[in-house]
């Protein structure tokens, strides 16, 4: 998958996937019988997440996603500030490069080709303020770089508008697609997140219309982070904008309950939104296959 930098969405065909992090920012052995049952709901693949570990631990689950059939990308965050893009401390951006490019390294070995997520600031980390044209500059410096780098491995990294609840760089989808129009680089493009785009967007499915062109990874998420289809996101215009746009890459089902207790103050979750966790990619599974097919 890894053999060179794709962009050209129509080599794709779209693929249905499911975010692991509503169980866990380690993918590990253990986790392999939850995996089987999710390939044989019908799913194309899985976000991993790549929050901690090496390459070598990446390898050793690519081969078991292998084993499993399932295809993958990669998820991660800006865990903490002292390696944030976007800080006046020249040591403070030399940090997040090195930890971006092991982003991409991880993302490289576990045999994905795109690693998504607000991978331009310190989650849950604020100003005061909004985003000031220094910032701007700072985060284009290091995504310069590390987007070099994320070419070099054939990686894409899908910066995400992520609500102004958790950060405060580029909310919506024309900020942040204007931010990555002004990088111009191959390997910095963007994420639509349904659940995000429900906050900060006027009108959320017109929102990814405007900006398809930028977008290589789409989060499928209810408004409430539960089961996409019980709650108010307007999924049969959401599905036809995608389709009509010629996008067909990834549509990944991003959900979250109380299974994670340290993204939760960033997340805002404290409660489980569905009756199982099966109900999550079993019900979603079924929200993404018949409005897709419907659209």
């Amino acid at each position: 998958m890894n053999e060179k930098l794709v962009y050209d969405l129509g080599v794709y065909i779209m693929k249905i996937g499911f975010c692991m992090l509503l169980w866990t920012t380690a993918l590990e052995a253990k986790h392999k019988a939850l995996l089987a049952d999710i390939k044989a709901t019908g799913y194309d693949g899985v976000d991993v997440p790549i929050f901690s570990g090496t390459p070598d631990d990446y390898r050793t689950i690519g081969i078991m996603l292998d084993e499993l059939g399932l295809d993958r990308t990669g998820i991660s965050v800006v865990p903490t500030i002292d390696i944030n893009p976007l800080s006046e401390d020249k040591s403070v951006r030399q940090a997040a490069i090195e930890y971006l490019k092991w982003c991409v390294d991880c993302t490289a070995a576990v045999g994905a080709d795109t690693i998504g997520g607000p991978l331009h600031q310190t989650l849950g980390h604020f100003s005061g303020s909004g985003t000031t044209d220094a910032e701007f500059d700072r985060a284009r410096e290091v995504h310069a770089i590390v987007g070099d780098h994320a070419q070099e491995n054939g990686i894409v990294i899908a910066l995400e508008a992520v609500n102004r609840f958790e950060t405060y760089f580029a909310n919506t989808m024309d900020d942040l697609c204007s931010y990555s129009r002004s990088l111009d680089h191959p390997s910095i493009k963007t994420m639509y997140d349904t659940f995000h785009a429900n906050i900060e967007e006027k009108d959320p499915v017109d929102a990814f219309i405007r900006n398809s062109k930028d977008v290589v990874h789409v989060h499928i998420s209810e408004n409430d982070r539960g089961v996409p289809g019980r709650g108010h996101v307007p999924w049969a215009d959401t599905f036809k904008a995608i389709k009509s746009s010629g996008y067909d890459r990834w549509l990944t089902i991003e959900a979250f309950g109380r299974g994670l207790p340290e993204l939760a103050a960033a997340t805002r979750v404290w409660r489980d939104f569905a009756e199982s966790p099966e109900a999550y990619y079993r019900d979603g599974y079924n929200c993404i296959r018949n409005g897709w097919d419907a659209a």
